[in-house]
């Protein structure tokens, strides 16, 4: 049997999937960078940080955030962009600037006190993870 993870929402077709649970895209940067640039306290408020984009997850002009309630777009400006999640996460903890990749992806960064997780209030809703399959 064949099978795949997919992490998103589904388009519609003679798959089988069964959902696994979601994931989060989150936005975090080093301490450092952080204490050197200041916090974002809003989504708007990245047009004056550098951006790390994983193209992936976020788009490198702008970024998708809820905005009481609402999704919108934000203007961002990207010093980097990159294509895996690896590169987004070791930029950031090198202090590069601001990124925005799955919670998962940057949870053992996290734990280690190497990056930090910011405008959580703005995460978007999260994405589903599922297992797909051909069916019987």
């Amino acid at each position: 049997m064949d099978l795949a993870v997919r992490i998103g929402e589904l388009p519609d077709s003679r798959l089988t999937a069964t959902r696994l649970g979601a994931t989060r895209r989150v936005v975090c940067a080093s301490p450092a960078y952080l204490s050197a640039h200041g916090v974002p306290d809003a989504p708007a408020r990245l047009g004056e940080h550098a951006c790390i984009s994983f193209e992936p997850i976020s788009a490198a002009e702008a970024w998708r955030f809820s905005v009481d309630g609402i999704e919108v777009n934000v203007p961002v400006r990207s010093r980097l962009v990159v294509n895996t999640a690896e590169a987004a996460i070791d930029a950031a903890v090198a202090g590069a600037g601001v990124t925005r990749v799955l919670c998962y992806q940057m949870d053992a960064a996290e734990r280690a006190g190497r990056l930090q997780r910011v405008l959580r209030e703005f995460e978007p809703a999260p994405l589903p993870i599922s297992l797909v399959h051909m069916g019987q």
